[in-house]
């Protein structure tokens, strides 16, 4: 590809040689040490590190070309590329250097503060169950023509995405966009067929300064829709409710779905107990749509999920079977059910509203005792901790505070903050155990039959920290203590 072609859709803040724009160009990167001869080096100034460092680097080997957003007062040996933003701009050269696939694919994007991951696998088991293909981008794993792969980010750098939307040979893509990803310009470029929001609450604050700034963040992904693209809203959403009226009074097609009066499916009779249920009204009739994992929260998963499929022409009684057979997802509201008749819930929850969703549906199925585990990650929304202990306090028959990822934060410094949080907004209900693994096997000392514990927090992840049992995540802890005394 010669550079004149690269600079689609590119704003140049300098004047580039015309005896450069034919230059080929064999490549892309925003990482130096990636460079092979021909590429061009897109300079980026990172968290940690600055890519303008690394441009003398980048041309020893065998960059033709870099980009980046600063002035350069030293004259280079290969021309250099101003732009207003180098991440922007790599997101819009990597579309363009691999001729924009997500043109090419049926493409959905899934947005909203809680139940990203579980309505895209929702999505995709309706998708492939009608005799579809379809790749999977998100927090757990990604899925590539059948192929799993572990991810790093929830949204992959906009090199990435295109590299495997041009590898994928699926039908559709499904990919969650998180507000950082979003706001980081990782998915410039990227055009999608619908666009879906689940919800919104208070939620990595400490990044966007504000819910104002968190909620724009999330709009911005509807903007990315192509011509005849849909947006797929839950009506009963506060959030929800304003961005489809935003999104409407731009032009932008908006389906919505809710109990709220003007939604375009009404939905109604929820019940999320087993089997959780709710009714649909598709076309003027009241459809019964299973929702295959319990808690309130997930029947909007289930709704919205409903409503996707009927997007794409796919008939509703395929979709309410299929629903049927969905098998779950990881880490979310996984339930074990132990030989003493205790059951151990497994869940990803780390905010006051999730947490308060996932205690108040193991309440709902239980008439016994309700033990909650939970900690906090360090440097991180600190201001959704003192609700979330409030919510646990109020709901749980005993709960205990843990240590979650401390992301660089001491270990006591974090117990002293729990200590805070416990006498500051907790009761008698409440205890303190630094050891997540000696927490998880507290609580199933004490259990009795008929019991509900909940681990909440980390769901599929690995741990980061090194705790007392060889154990990596909260499910080994859960099967490796458990056959201390019975058997999962």
């Amino acid at each position: 590809m010669k550079l004149i072609d690269l600079l689609e859709n590119i704003t140049v803040e300098n004047k580039v040689a015309p005896d450069f724009l034919n230059l080929k160009i064999k490549g892309l990167t925003d990482d130096s040490t990636l460079v092979e001869k021909g590429s061009a080096f897109i300079a980026i100034k990172g968290y940690q590190s600055d890519g303008h460092l690394f441009i003398d680097d980048a041309i020893e080997r065998g960059a033709a070309v870099i980009f980046g957003e600063k002035p350069i007062s030293n004259k280079l040996s290969v021309p250099y590329v101003q732009v207003p933003n180098s991440r922007q701009a790599l997101g819009r050269l990597s579309a363009v250097y691999y001729d924009h696939p997500s043109r090419k694919k049926l493409m959905i994007g899934i947005t909203g503060t809680n139940g990203k991951t579980t309505t895209s696998y929702m999505v995709r088991h309706i998708l492939e169950k009608f005799g579809n293909t379809c790749a999977l981008i998100g927090t757990i794993q990604n899925i590539i023509n059948g192929e799993r792969h572990k991810t790093i980010n929830t949204t992959p750098n906009p090199l990435i995405i295109n590299q495997v939307l041009t590898e994928s040979t699926d039908d559709y893509v499904v990919m969650e966009a998180s507000s950082q990803g979003l706001s980081e310009f990782r998915l410039e470029g990227i055009e999608f067929d619908a666009c879906l929001f689940t919800n919104l609450s208070p939620e990595h604050l400490d990044y966007h300064g504000s819910l104002e700034k968190y909620f724009e963040a999330k709009k911005q992904l509807f903007h990315k829709l192509k011509k005849n693209g849909t947006a797929l809203i839950n009506y009963d959403d506060e959030f929800g409710k304003r961005l489809a009226e935003e999104l409407a009074s731009d032009g932008i097609k908006v389906k919505t779905f809710g109990q709220s009066e003007g939604a375009d499916y009404q939905i109604k009779d929820l019940s999320s107990s087993p089997p959780a249920h709710l009714f649909i009204e598709d076309q003027s009739q009241w459809l019964k749509l299973p929702s295959p994992i319990a808690g309130y929260h997930n029947l909007y998963n289930s709704a919205l999920s409903y409503i996707t499929g009927r997007s794409f022409s796919i008939p509703s009684a395929a979709i309410i079977q299929t629903m049927e057979t969905f098998p779950g997802v990881e880490g979310r509201f996984n339930i074990y059910k132990l030989e003493n008749e205790v059951c151990v819930v497994i869940d990803y929850a780390h905010t006051a509203e999730a947490i308060l969703n996932c205690l108040q549906t193991a309440l709902d199925s239980t008439e016994n005792r309700l033990i909650h585990i939970f900690g906090f990650r360090g440097n991180k929304d600190k201001e959704k901790r003192s609700e979330m202990v409030k919510i646990s306090a109020e709901i749980s028959d005993m709960f205990i505070l843990t240590l979650d990822d401390l992301n660089g934060v001491s270990s006591s410094g974090m117990v002293e903050t729990l200590e805070i949080l416990q006498e500051t907004y907790g009761n008698e209900k409440g205890s303190i155990i630094p050891d997540r693994t000696s927490a998880i096997e507290k609580a199933l000392t004490m259990s009795k039959p008929g019991d509900w514990i909940v681990i909440t927090g980390k769901g599929h992840e690995e741990y980061k920290e090194t705790y007392r049992h060889p154990v990596t995540s909260d499910k080994e802890a859960i099967q490796y203590l458990s056959k201390q005394k019975f058997e999962v």
